[in-house]
């Protein structure tokens, strides 16, 4: 069995921005998925009777790094787990911290958003969540849809298609490290973390990512990436965490790298409107273009976030500058991670259910609709998942 070569050792010290990174993108999909409901080009659960186009280029600066964000994370931590637990016990773990809350999460809350899309839809649609449940599991095995094999006219992952495909790429991983020569890995890792030596060499990940984007398009129901490009972050991130060597690239590089990724993601957001009706999946000249720019863009503002958060550390372990009282919340937070962002989904198109039929402004229901959100699930989260060690194991916590 080959564990992860320790030839250039990782760095063991905790990396508080790649928590704070998560917690952001985790409270920040509130946000997000709120716009949803007013977003006049996006088929969410709920909407509202006015509409706006101006969200759209709005969560175009989050979409291009979000998402690709949390993979390129969780790549990172399981490079450390596989080199404490072997690939046996990671995929024990995996297994146990997201099988479980996905399996629970779909026969639970899940379904409840497709649900109350239906009851908006058509005022007269009065079936019971309960009868409503033998439709959303009337399903089928669909391995040509991978990761996503289980597959229904009603039945769907929701926003849990990160936690399924993390899942799939661990499960694939682990067999992998197993059964790859440690000292041939060791070499390959090494030639390359030297390469990083010369400036710009850690944006050439972007080029794959680019080529995937352009060859089979954008996948709009998992926020504007392919599968096959979550599976590259992933990848990249574990490959990152094997050598420091990578890391200085990325703070050495941050700043060309914003500059670039600012100027390539401008470029695809005028190629992206002049593409046409479907420029994430068309093969014309100017939406292959635009991908390619959105994928240069993704990995360059990657490289970017990460380079200068890890530059902004006072001190070697990031912890000792921050005051106690704020610590605590941090720390209570960042372990709340994935149960929030398991919960959120079900609690905005709830919330945004009731509150669409009220006679306001957008500005108006926009912030009612994220106030009572995050209320709803911060209260849920404290009072009905951490406290006990069931529901904790329900919900992926340690």
């Amino acid at each position: 069995m080959a564990a992860p070569p320790a030839a250039a050792p990782a760095v063991a010290a905790r990396r508080p921005e790649l928590d704070a990174i998560r917690l952001a993108v985790v409270l920040g999909l509130v946000f997000f998925h709120t716009a949803l409901v007013f977003d006049g080009s996006d088929d969410y659960y709920v909407k509202n009777p006015q509409t706006t186009d101006a969200i759209t280029v709005l969560a175009g600066f989050g979409v291009v790094w979000a998402m690709p964000a949390l993979f390129l994370i969780a790549g990172l931590g399981a490079w450390h787990s596989l080199s404490r637990r072997g690939p046996g016990g990671f995929a024990v773990e995996r297994l146990l911290r997201l099988g479980v809350p996905l399996a629970f999460a779909t026969v639970t809350i899940i379904p409840v958003p497709q649900w109350l899309r239906l009851r908006a839809a058509d005022p007269g649609y009065d079936e019971s969540y309960p009868r409503f449940l033998l439709t959303f599991f009337d399903v089928h095995l669909s391995p040509a849809d991978f990761p996503f094999v289980v597959q229904g006219e009603q039945f769907e992952s929701g926003h849990l298609w990160f936690v399924v495909m993390l899942l799939a790429y661990s499960l694939l991983l682990a067999p992998l490290v197993a059964w790859l020569p440690a000292h041939r890995v060791g070499a390959v890792r090494d030639a390359v973390a030297g390469a990083t030596a010369r400036r710009g060499v850690v944006l050439l990940p972007a080029v794959p990512l680019a080529l995937i984007a352009a060859l089979h398009g954008m996948e709009e129901a998992y926020a504007g990436w392919s599968r096959w490009a979550y599976l590259l972050f992933f990848m990249y991130g574990f490959v990152l965490a094997s050598d420091d060597r990578f890391r200085t690239a990325m703070r050495r590089d941050a700043v060309p790298a914003a500059v670039v990724g600012f100027l390539l993601f401008m470029g695809a957001g005028a190629s992206l409107g002049a593409a046409g009706d479907e420029p994430f999946t068309d093969m014309t000249p100017v939406a292959i273009l635009a991908r390619v720019l959105f994928g240069l863009a993704g990995w360059c503002w990657l490289v970017a976030i990460l380079g200068l958060l890890d530059r902004r550390r006072d001190t070697p372990s990031g912890e000792e500058a921050t005051p106690g009282g704020r610590r605590r919340v941090y720390a209570y937070l960042a372990s709340a991670a994935l149960p929030l962002y398991i919960l959120h989904q079900p609690i905005v198109v709830a919330v945004a259910y009731f509150v669409v039929r009220w006679s306001a402004p957008i500005p108006v229901k926009y912030t009612i609709i994220v106030v009572i959100s995050f209320a709803i699930m911060l209260a849920v989260y404290d009072l009905a998942v951490r406290r006990t060690r069931v529901t904790r194991f329900l919900f992926g916590m340690r």
